[in-house]
C-alpha cells in the first residue's frame, strides 16, 4: 500500500501536493470566468445568448465525457505522464480562448481545456489517498478544498473587474501563463507515486458513456430553455437513457469497466454519494438563481453581483482545511448534520426574497449557507471514498464526478426551468387580480420583475426539500470509530 507515514517521506509529498494544488485552483478558476465574459462576447462576435452559451455547455459535456474515463487512464498511465497531460492540454486549450479570432475557435479551445480540466479533479484526488495516510486524509482534503471552493468564489469577480476595464481576451491571457508555470514546475516536482498496469480499453464501453452522459448532460443543459416536451429535448432524454441504461449492463459484464458500478455495495460509498448529489444541486441553485436576483432584480453589475458571492467563496476556502482537521479527529456524521442543518435553515431563509430585500440580508445568508455547505462537502467526499479502501478509490472518484457533474447539470437545468415556469405562473395571477394589461408597459415591467423574485422563492423552496432528505440521510452516516475499523480492515486487505 503506498501510504506515507514517517516525516522524512512526508516532506516528499509536499512539492507533489502543491503543484498538483496549484494546477487545481487554476482549472477552477477557469470554470467560473466564462458566463459574466458572455455578454462581451456576444457583442464582439455578434450571436446570440443561446450561441453564446455553448461555451459553457460544450464545456460540461466534453467533461462529461472525460472523467468516466480517468479510472482507466489512471490505472494505465503514470501520475507524472497525466498529470503533465492534463494541465498541457488545459494550457493549450486556454491560450487558443484567448487568442480566438472567431466564435469557433474559442469553442474548440474550451474543448481542448475541458478535456485537460477532467482529467484533473480525479487525478489529484486519486494522489491524495495514495501519499497520505488515513489519519491525514482529511486535512489534506481540506486543503484541496481551498482550491475546489475559493477558486470558484473568487472567479466572477475577479472578471467582472477585468470584463469592466478590459478585454474578455485578458481574463484567459492571465490564466494560460498560469497553467504553462504550473507544467514546467511539474517536470521537475510531481513524482510516479500509483501503480500502472496495462487494462483494455473497453470502446463500446466509452461509445455507450459518451452517448449516455453527453445526451443527458445536453437535454438537461437545453430543456430549461426549450422546454421539456421539445422534440429535440425529448429525443436526447430517450437516446441517453437508453445508452445509459446499456453502459451500467456492459459495465457489469466486462473485464475492465471504465466506471465500476459494484462499488454500490458499500453502503457508506452509497450514503454519502447519494448526499454529495443532493448538496451538489443545491449549490448550484445559489449558482445559478442568486446572480440572477442581483443583476436583473437589483440592477447591479456583474461586478457587484460577484461580490456578493466572494466572502461565501472566502468563507468556504477558510473553513475547508479546518474542516479537514475537524473531520481527522471526528468523522464526517456530525459535520454533515450540522453543515446541513445550516443549509436547511439558509436555504429557507432564500425563499422569503422580495424586490427590496436588502443587500446585506442576501449577502450574509448566502455566506451563511456557504459556510454551512463547507462543513459537510469534503468529510462526506472523504469518508465515502475510504469507505472504498485505497485499491477502488480511482472507480470511486470518477463515479462521484460523473454523477456530481450530472447533478450540477439537472441542477441548473431544475431551479432555472422551476424558476421560469412560476414566474409565468405568477405573472398571469398578478395580472388577472390586478387587471393589468400587456399594454401597460410600465406596470407590466414590475409585474415581470414581481413575478421573477417569486419564482425564484419557488426554486429556492426546492433546494430546501431536497436539503431536508440529504440532512435525515446524514444521521445514517457511520460515526468515526465505526468508519475507522472498516477502512482499516479494507486497507489491511488491500495490502
Amino acid at each position: 500500500m503506498a501510504t506515507v507515514k514517517t516525516s522524512t517521506t512526508s516532506l516528499r509529498t509536499t512539492p507533489i501536493f502543491t503543484v498538483l494544488l496549484a494546477g487545481a485552483f487554476i482549472a477552477f478558476l477557469n470554470q467560473t470566468v466564462i458566463n459574466v465574459a458572455l455578454p462581451q462576447i456576444m457583442e464582439d462576435f455578434n450571436i446570440s445568448a443561446a450561441t453564446a452559451n455553448w461555451l459553457s455547455t460544450i464545456f460540461m459535456l466534453t467533461n462529461g465525457i472525460v472523467i468516466p474515463v480517468t479510472a482507466f487512464l489512471m490505472e494505465r498511465f503514470k501520475t507524472r505522464q497525466l498529470f503533465l497531460f492534463s494541465i498541457g492540454v488545459f494550457a493549450i486549450g486556454t491560450l487558443i480562448c484567448a487568442i480566438a479570432p472567431a466564435f469557433s475557435v474559442i469553442l474548440i479551445g474550451r474543448v481542448i481545456q475541458a478535456i485537460g480540466a477532467g482529467i484533473l479533479f480525479p487525478l489529484i484526488v486519486n494522489v491524495i489517498f495514495t501519499i497520505f495516510p488515513i489519519e491525514r486524509r482529511g486535512f489534506a482534503m481540506g486543503i484541496f478544498g481551498v482550491a475546489l471552493n475559493f477558486a470558484p468564489a473568487i472567479g466572477p469577480t475577479w472578471a467582472g473587474w477585468i470584463i469592466e476595464n478590459y478585454s474578455w481576451h485578458t481574463m484567459f491571457y492571465f490564466i494560460a501563463p498560469l497553467a504553462l508555470l504550473d507544467f514546467i514546475v511539474a517536470i521537475f516536482a510531481v513524482k510516479n507515486v500509483t501503480e500502472t498496469s496495462r487494462p483494455k480499453l473497453d470502446i463500446l464501453g466509452v461509445i455507450l458513456s459518451t452517448i449516455g452522459f453527453g445526451g443527458l448532460l445536453y437535454a438537461f443543459s437545453t430543456g430549461g430553455t426549450k422546454g421539456w416536451s421539445d422534440p429535440e429535448v425529448v429525443t436526447l432524454f430517450i437516446i441517453g437513457g437508453v445508452s445509459l441504461i446499456l453502459f451500467v449492463w456492459r459495465q457489469m459484464v466486462v473485464n475492465h469497466p471504465i466506471l465500476e458500478f459494484r462499488i454500490f455495495k458499500y453502503r457508506m460509498f452509497t450514503l454519502t454519494t447519494i448526499i454529495n448529489v443532493i448538496v451538489t444541486m443545491a449549490m448550484f441553485s445559489g449558482m445559478i438563481l442568486m446572480p440572477i436576483y442581483m443583476q436583473s432584480i437589483h440592477g447591479f453589475t456583474p461586478l457587484k453581483a460577484g461580490f456578493m458571492l466572494l466572502p461565501g467563496g472566502v468563507v468556504m476556502g477558510i473553513m475547508s482545511p479546518i474542516t479537514g482537521r475537524l473531520f481527522d479527529k471526528y468523522g464526517a456524521r456530525w459535520l454533515a448534520i450540522i453543515g446541513l442543518g445550516i443549509t436547511l435553515v439558509t436555504t429557507y431563509a432564500l425563499t422569503k426574497l422580495e424586490m427590496g430585500t436588502p443587500y446585506s440580508y442576501v449577502l450574509w445568508v448566502y455566506t451563511a449557507r456557504m459556510f454551512g455547505m463547507s462543513i459537510l462537502m469534503m468529510p462526506i467526499f472523504t469518508a465515502g471514498l475510504n469507505d472504498l479502501g485505497l485499491s477502488l478509490n480511482k472507480y470511486g472518484t470518477a463515479m462521484i464526478n460523473t454523477l456530481r457533474m450530472v447533478a450540477g447539470a439537472i441542477g441548473m437545468a431544475f431551479f432555472v426551468s422551476i424558476m421560469t415556469s412560476q414566474a409565468k405562473a405568477h405573472a398571469k395571477t398578478i395580472m388577472s387580480e390586478h387587471k393589468i394589461s400587456l399594454a401597460d408597459k410600465v406596470h407590466f415591467a414590475s409585474v415581470v420583475k414581481q413575478a421573477t423574485v417569486m419564482g425564484i422563492d419557488d426554486a429556492f423552496m426546492f433546494a430546501t426539500y431536497l436539503t431536508i432528505i440529504a440532512f435525515v440521510l446524514a444521521f445514517f452516516i457511520h460515526t468515526s470509530g465505526q468508519m475507522e475499523q472498516q477502512i482499516q480492515k479494507k486497507e489491511i486487505k488491500i495490502s
